[in-house]
């Protein structure tokens, strides 16, 4: 039986409540689903290090590490060094062990590096000699990385030229997941649409957004929105712009999980209206991958990553960051949502859910088709 290695340098969360935290576990479900269709043994390691370094040696004792096929890893936004509580590492020198271990036995290895924020000022919150000694750490893991592994796996193409490791990259599907929508039946002649995300900067569109919603609504009213955000963050908006979203006819929700899935059955289509910039075209929004896996259409702007993911397949419209682009874009998804569903339908699950990611980390770590 063959057996591939997921090796994660930090522990799971107990309670996987946002993007970042959950896709390890759904990852690992998925490779626990692949092994099993395929007669494959999937081995895992995580944990502190001191947990890493006590599954390694067992799995080196029992001989479960020999003849490993290959070896999927992920980073955190913080270097591997620094996973284990209060950012003091226990064991060192477990990552090194066990990657030189597997670079001996000529297992192909890759990493999933999942995001460069560290890099760009306005993101990266320290300060001082606090961010240079950070940075330096940072480098220092993108040299172990193209040290000890052959492929750097990415949530978009487009983020790579900001990777400094000199080894093969290439994207990854974003891990939809399968859902059973029991989609309501509406006859209304206004649609509906649904914002989800934050409204307390600028950058994310909201405000855009509200400027297309006025546009499309003059003279005779086309669409209805719903916004779904943190309550604090509403609550903390100007009063003027909330009397604006109360004047629009605007819903705004604070609700999660099974209400938001409720809700995300009663609408037409959802919208990214974020503002161009460096970091937004690279980066891929969990809520696009949500929105989908939703079987809802998307009106997006036309940052770089999400504009070549959703006009590849035609999962929605996109237009530029200004509000006559987006009117525009808003009025031709109208006319055309029940064809980009069609379109989410046909190719979303079988091109981008879990299963799919993991079949393309086996196809570029081992060059064998399905």
């Amino acid at each position: 039986m063959k057996k591939v290695l997921v090796y994660y340098p930090f522990a799971l969360a107990e309670q996987a409540n946002s993007g970042s935290k959950l896709r390890p576990h759904e990852m690992y479900k998925a490779f626990c689903e692949w092994g099993t269709r395929n007669g494959i043994s999937i081995l895992f390691i995580s944990g502190t290090s001191a947990e890493r370094e006590k599954q390694f040696r067992q799995l080196v004792h029992s001989g479960e590490l020999e003849d490993i096929w290959f070896c999927y890893m992920e980073n955190q936004t913080i270097p591997l060094w620094l996973t284990d509580p209060g950012h003091r590492p226990q064991k060192p020198f477990i990552d090194w062990t066990v990657l030189r271990y597997l670079k001996k036995r000529n297992v192909p290895v890759g990493v999933f590096y999942r995001d460069v924020y560290w890099k760009f000022d306005e993101l990266y919150p320290l300060k001082g000699w606090k961010k240079k000694v950070m940075q330096t750490i940072y480098r220092l893991e993108e040299r172990f990385y193209e040290t000890y592994c052959d492929v750097v796996f990415l949530p978009s193409n487009e983020m790579g030229k900001y990777v400094a490791i000199n080894r093969p990259m290439t994207d990854l599907p974003p891990g939809g997941k399968q859902r059973t929508i029991q989609r309501e039946k509406r006859k209304e002649s206004v649609a509906s649409s649904v914002y989800v995300g934050g409204i307390n900067n600028e950058d994310y569109g909201l405000f855009l957004l509200l400027d297309a919603l006025e546009l499309v609504n003059e003279p005779t009213s086309l669409l209805h929105l719903t916004i779904v955000c943190r309550k604090n963050e509403y609550e903390a908006l100007p009063e003027e712009q909330k009397a604006r979203i109360r004047r629009l006819g605007v819903d705004v929700q604070h609700i999660s999980g099974a209400e938001l899935d409720q809700l995300y059955e009663q609408m037409d289509f959802a919208f990214i209206p974020r503002l161009r910039s460096e970091y937004n075209d690279f980066s891929v929004p969990v809520k696009l991958v949500e929105y989908l896996s939703n079987e809802l259409p998307v009106v997006a702007t036309n940052c770089l990553a999400q504009q070549r993911f959703i006009e590849a397949d035609e999962y929605g419209v996109v237009c530029e960051d200004h509000p006559h682009s987006m009117a525009e874009a808003i009025r031709t998804m109208i006319k055309r949502s029940e064809y980009y569903r069609q379109r989410i339908l046909e190719t979303f699950m079988k091109k981008h859910s879990w299963l799919a990611r993991v079949e393309k980390v086996k196809q570029t770590l081992t060059r064998e088709d399905t």
